[in-house]
């Protein structure tokens, strides 16, 4: 790409657009972004923004954590510049704040020459009101020494987990964006996450500079998403079977290895479904093809490693599948995040088995990272395993993980809505601690199995198990229950990996262990049937709604009339070269056909339809409203 063109000489710019005509954040809000109100805590944080506070946003995937910088970028004077990881991110919000007749560009690598060209000459000129670039363009070259020549309205410092070490997703050059505190003190500077634990936060804002700003916390709660979690079987015919529930639905499948992507991607293309796969391992070509086809249609589902979705703004993503476990509880949250962004309901389903988890410490272990890192990242693996064995509700599991405490089971997860039957494993919880205790307190879950069994492996004998107290004790439960109950055993703190071990076990709480061992306390907790008698565990329930199932309140739904709807989106966004969400949101299009508005006045009352919008679009939809209505 060629070197930044010089900026123009200052020049007056055109005339502002009209929100900046007013300071207003209500008005800017339902003008420019077509919402009558705001959610939870925005008010507060774009007050606090416009006021010049600085601080740090925690606020769920789909909470609206783009309106917290957007409308205060258009209430104060200046550019605001927003500092994004990733091109797609920036390329989906860039287009749909220029459809809303907001003055935004990007600044990155994907631009051509004269586009970037392009893009310079419009911030010379004041021509921008805001400016997405990654850490690396606002660190490299002189976009620094250009942005210190200008008024500057606030920093925003989007996906902020990434400088801290602690989290999931470290990014050493986020880093240094606190030289923005140095060079431009008097600028307000917002940094904002979904994905943060209470130690993460704090380093968030010592790393950031934002001791002295404000933290703002929203519920992580994503209530409109069922998380659904199956013990895996056959994860080829189970994930099949769920998908039949969602044809012609967008989703993302997430698998382990580039190997079980091409794979699940090409049994989904046989079995019918308009299935892609993403890998690092392709080609950049074919991953931007993959990304943009997915981006622009209606029913896409990509087979995808961690790689994909990170700033993909899509809001109608109606699942997240994994058909192997995530590395992490935060990256289980942030993944599953991408699902039902436009707040309608979604699943997150996942199947997961004892076998995922010696790999992931292998990958944990083998890495390359310090051994104190490798230690926080055990410590997160431990926590999604205690999530996958909750024997209640996932979303309080889910939720405590972030410092959060739901009150009452959610009703919407598979253990509030299929919950398991708690049997008295009070004796075989004595015997697998024992075997634990006679093995030598470090042999992993499978060899302690075995010892139970009465197994005859080489090992055993080897190590002469085969004549302790334990062998062979354990014959009332077959090999899937022993797994499951010692999982049970780990996740409630009577056993613990072995530290620096690989996949070993010790006993863990001392207070918990030895009340146990001596008969003094009773433990019940659910176990699945044996294997023989155990029937194929089902994909999994539905979403429970249909696609228009958040328009209940609406009335009832034409679905002529929104297919209608999605059919005229579509030809707009083809026109247009966009994404059909750019144009408008499903919701959007959902309350359009229950409310049906009659004239220009009624369809500004419509959410997601401001000025700009309403200007552009809105004879159109009249008339589709009107010619689709009265068929």
């Amino acid at each position: 790409m060629s070197a930044p063109v010089p900026l123009d000489p200052p020049m007056d710019p055109p005339a502002p657009p009209g929100a900046r005509a007013c300071a207003d954040p209500q008005a800017v809000l339902q003008q420019v972004f077509g919402y009558r109100t705001f959610r939870g805590p925005q008010e507060e944080i774009v007050r606090h923004v416009i006021g010049g506070g600085s601080g740090l946003v925690l606020m769920p995937t789909g909470g609206g954590k783009s309106l917290c910088y957007q409308v205060p970028a258009l209430c104060r004077p200046g550019l605001a510049v927003v500092v994004s990881p990733l091109i797609a991110l920036m390329q989906d919000q860039v287009e749909a704040l220029q459809q809303a007749g907001v003055r935004a560009e990007a600044l990155h690598s994907a631009l051509t020459a004269e586009q970037t060209s392009t893009v310079w000459q419009q911030l010379g000129r004041g021509q921008l009101d805001l400016l997405y670039v990654s850490p690396e363009r606002l660190l490299g070259g002189d976009l620094l020494e250009r942005l210190a020549e200008r008024e500057l309205a606030l920093f925003a410092i989007d996906e902020a987990h990434c400088v801290s070490q602690w989290g999931h997703d470290f990014r050493p050059e986020y880093i240094q964006l606190a030289v923005l505190a140095e060079r431009f003190p008097a600028v307000p500077r917002l940094a904002l996450t979904a994905t943060a634990d209470p130690r993460s936060r704090e380093e968030i804002v010592a790393r950031l500079r934002l001791e002295h700003g404000r933290v703002f916390l929203a519920s992580f709660d994503r209530p409109n998403i069922r998380y659904l979690l199956r013990a895996k079987e056959d994860p080829k015919a189970q994930l099949l079977q769920f998908l039949e529930q969602h044809r012609g639905e967008a989703g993302i499948v997430y698998a382990r290895s580039r190997a079980r992507v091409e794979r699940f991607a090409a049994d989904l293309r046989a079995a019918g479904f308009d299935a892609l796969g993403y890998h690092a391992g392709m080609e950049a070509e074919q991953r931007s093809r993959t990304l943009q086809q997915f981006r622009n249609g209606s029913g896409v589902v990509v087979v995808a490693t961690i790689a994909f979705g990170m700033g993909i703004d899509k809001p109608d993503v109606r699942f997240v599948a994994h058909v192997d476990l995530p590395k992490s509880l935060e990256a289980y949250y942030q993944e599953t995040g991408r699902a039902g962004r436009d707040g309608l309901p979604a699943v997150a389903w996942m199947v997961h088995g004892p076998g995922d988890i010696p790999q992931l410490r292998r990958f944990i272990d083998d890495g390359e990272s310090p051994e104190a890192q490798k230690r926080i990242e055990h410590g997160k693996l431990d926590a999604l395993i205690g999530f996958t064995e909750a024997p209640g509700c996932r979303r309080q599991v889910l939720l405590q993980h972030f410092g959060e405490q739901l009150a009452e089971p959610c009703g919407n997860c598979d253990g509030c809505l299929e919950p398991q039957e708690r049997v008295d494993v009070t004796e075989p919880a004595r015997k697998a601690l024992s075997a634990v205790y006679r093995t030598g307190q470090r042999f992993g879950a499978a060899h302690v199995v075995d010892v139970l069994l009465g197994g005859s492996t080489e090992r055993i004998r080897s190590l002469g198990h085969d004549g302790l107290s334990v062998y062979g004790i354990g014959r009332e439960l077959d090999r899937s229950q022993w797994r499951t109950l010692l999982r049970q055993l780990t996740s409630a703190g009577y056993l613990q990996p072995v530290p620096e071990g690989h996949g070993g076990l010790c006993f863990g709480a001392e207070a918990l262990v030895k009340p146990l061992l001596r008969g003094e306390t009773r433990l019940e907790l659910p176990l699945p049937p044996p294997r023989k008698e155990r029937r194929r565990s089902h994909a999994g329930a539905g979403t429970g709604w249909g696609t228009a199932g958040s328009g209940a309140e609406l009335g009832e739904l034409d679905d002529t009339l929104v297919a209608a709807l999605k059919a005229w989106r579509r030809e707009q966004a083809r026109q247009q070269g966009v994404p059909p969400y750019v144009v408008f949101h499903d919701r959007t299009l959902l309350e359009l056909a229950g409310r049906r508005p009659a004239d220009l006045g009624e369809l500004a009352g419509v959410s997601g339809i401001g000025a700009a919008k309403l200007e552009r679009y809105g004879e159109a939809l009249l008339a589709v409203l009107a010619t689709a209505g009265a068929s």
